[in-house]
């Protein structure tokens, strides 16, 4: 039996999760979102938790967003799991503080996994994932501290998002459906596209490995990349059933994601199944 190459690759898609966090706008009249409610724009209200609303990616490249909220039983591509008050320590911080940003996503990340019932890596290996958004900074001079975490249908790279179900609350739990799993589509693992597992792939990704642990300092991308190869090997063989020849690929992350509490690398398996 021939034997396939092994393929490796480096992707920064948890990093563009974080820039999603952090994105920032300047100016006092920032954009915030499309088809926006009059009533929410610089409010200092908190938002509706559980509220749903159509969004797209270019709403989440935006600090602040006031888009009109829709029935969660109508077409929705977002819902908001969590709507957090930011600590005293903030009452006076800078709009762009990035300790807010830093805040903000730790919260949500962990409201994130548990609000759709992931562990750590399947939080990696699913087509949706999520935004947070903080006041306008209109709002934000006139005293508002709050923050707010949506679920949305796609991931940093995703061109558009797709429809959410009534309630994302759950929708990972037990064995998750295919349309909501990420795989790959093209021969070479570094000209892929992704997709849900629900189309045609190529690609799959298997398992999200350990590559260090909570206090570990960074130990340079030559080291994450070692470990996460060792491993990926030996968990993609064990995931396709122990045949003799295989191919597999992975995706390890940075020192931005190292530091932003990120542990983990993907693993990909070469498979139509």
């Amino acid at each position: 039996m021939t034997h396939r190459r092994a393929v490796a690759q480096r992707l920064r898609a948890a990093a563009a999760v974080v820039v999603l966090g952090l994105a920032l706008t300047a100016c006092g009249s920032e954009p915030q979102g499309d088809n926006v409610d009059p009533d929410l724009v610089d409010s200092t209200e908190p938002p509706t938790l559980g509220a749903c609303r159509v969004l797209a990616p270019t709403d989440v490249e935006q600090a602040a967003n006031a888009t009109k909220t829709v029935d969660c039983g109508a077409r929705h591509t977002a819902q908001t799991f969590h709507v957090g008050e930011l600590p005293a320590k903030f009452d006076d911080a800078a709009y762009d503080d990035e300790a807010v940003g830093q805040h903000a996503y730790t919260t949500c990340s962990k409201r994130f996994a548990e609000f759709v019932g992931a562990d750590e890596s399947l939080v990696l290996r699913t087509i949706v994932s999520w935004a947070w958004f903080r006041p306008s900074e209109q709002a934000w001079d006139d005293g508002a501290r709050w923050f707010r975490c949506d679920v949305v249908g796609g991931t940093a790279t995703s061109e558009a998002y797709v429809p959410l179900p009534k309630t994302a609350e759950g929708l990972l739990l037990g064995l998750p459906e295919d349309k909501w799993l990420v795989c790959a589509r093209g021969p070479v693992f570094e000209q892929t596209e992704k997709v849900p597992c629900s189309q045609q792939h190529d690609w799959r990704a298997v398992s999200a490995i350990k590559v260090g642990v909570p206090g570990d300092e960074y130990p340079g991308d030559q080291v994450v990349a070692s470990r996460t190869d060792a491993q990926c090997r030996i968990a993609v063989q064990a995931w396709l059933g122990y045949p003799a020849s295989f191919e597999f690929a992975y995706t390890y992350f940075h020192e931005a994601e190292w530091d932003a509490g990120n542990r983990r690398s993907v693993c990909w398996a070469k498979t139509t199944e």
